[in-house]
């Protein structure tokens, strides 16, 4: 399995729960409507508190402020990711997507990677 991971900022505009609102009931449909064409296998969102434990953990090791949230998305392998998006609906989706993510994204000061899972514990 290949997953990427997208780690997310908001725009400033948006309040966290602005954000993980239009994240979850807006942007979520659109990725589960596109899914098949870009070959995803599984879509999770992961949206970050507001609490003082965040704040506690950031400060006792010396952390950046955290994120408002990161998606993981998988593929059964990059073949079936490179084949996705060669074709032209994948194009498409992408295209879509991006679109929709510039609407609640702070695109410059997020991230993402590929990462290959260690099961450890």
């Amino acid at each position: 399995m290949l997953k990427l991971l997208f780690c997310l900022h908001r725009l400033p505009r948006l309040s966290r729960g602005e954000f993980q609102r239009y994240w979850l009931e807006t942007h979520g449909p659109l990725v589960r409507r596109h899914a098949a064409a870009l070959r995803i296998r599984r879509y999770v969102q992961s949206h970050a508190g507001d609490g003082a434990l965040d704040a506690a953990l950031q400060a006792n090791r010396g952390a950046l402020p955290g994120y408002d949230g990161v998606a993981e998305l998988w593929w059964d392998s990059a073949e079936e990711l490179a084949a996705a998006t060669a074709s032209p609906q994948g194009r498409a989706a992408s295209l879509a997507l991006l679109e929709d993510e510039r609407r609640f994204i702070d695109l410059g000061r997020s991230t993402l990677f590929v990462a290959t899972e260690r099961e450890i514990v």
